[in-house]
């Protein structure tokens, strides 16, 4: 127990565990600090207020601006092996000859990157690379939407995408998402995707969801679904035991991965 910190040492700390650990809980910095939970609450608001941090129920997480600013290529790159292992964990759950809606995201690419494991699959996705990485067996049928262009991370949207879109139903849905809360739902960064990956959600007979453990716990920028709407969640092995527990108690199967 670190009692004797002032304010200042206690939120320099706060910020070198989370560098350290990637999440910090409330109830286990007031242990620590000796404080209580209303002045940790207060520690992490004004760090947030600063940019230095993000809240989310029960803690805080680091901050995404940086993330989002990556080019797509640079963003592959953060949690690679983490996010390779997720996407073949998700081909367990598939079976050769489905219909799959695959949205876009880093951790999409790598699960189709991993669909070469199963054969004679239809793909409707409105990604550009998951479409390349697809067209390279022969085997797979790949629908691409058109619509209009978010050329920084190559997907498309708008309203063409959803009118072809509604012509199509899936089996199942590969959704790679931004935020993964038990209280807030399903939350993405990419205001012009959320209709996309919403309306995909309703015209799949199945949501699997695919997202590391930095995602559990946020709400990012727009809203998609609430939680009910998904059937599995394939995520890191050491995602936090807590929020598994509550996204669990709503019906959702999770899969560590």
């Amino acid at each position: 127990m670190q009692e004797d910190l002032n304010y200042t040492e206690r939120r320099s700390a706060i910020l070198e565990l989370l560098a350290r650990e990637g999440r910090v809980f409330v109830s286990e910095l007031a242990q620590r600090f000796g404080i209580t939970e209303v002045t940790v609450r207060s520690d992490l608001m004004e760090l947030e207020s600063r940019g230095q941090l993000e809240r989310i129920r029960g803690g805080a997480l680091p901050v995404r601006g940086g993330y989002y600013n990556m080019s797509l290529s640079e963003r592959s790159q953060e949690r690679a092996d983490e996010k390779r292992r997720i996407a073949r964990a998700a081909v367990t759950h598939l079976r050769d000859g489905e219909t799959l809606f695959i949205n876009s995201g880093t951790t999409t690419l790598f699960v189709a990157q991993e669909l070469s494991a199963l054969s004679n699959l239809k793909v409707v996705t409105n990604s550009i690379p998951v479409a390349q990485t697809l067209s390279q067996n022969s085997g797979h049928t790949v629908i691409l939407l058109g619509g209009d262009l978010n050329a920084r991370y190559l997907f498309t949207y708008g309203s063409d995408a959803l009118s072809q879109l509604r012509r199509y139903k899936a089996d199942r849905l590969i959704l790679s998402v931004d935020g993964v809360a038990p209280d807030c739902g399903l939350s993405t960064y990419h205001f012009e995707e959320a209709d996309l990956d919403r309306l995909m959600m309703e015209r799949a007979n199945g949501v699997i969801v695919v997202a590391d453990d930095s995602k559990l716990g946020r709400e990012s920028f727009v809203g998609i679904a609430p939680m009910d709407g998904v059937d599995e969640l394939i995520t890191s092995a050491c995602a936090s035991d807590p929020i598994v527990k509550q996204i669990e108690a709503m019906g959702v199967r999770v899969h560590p991965a």
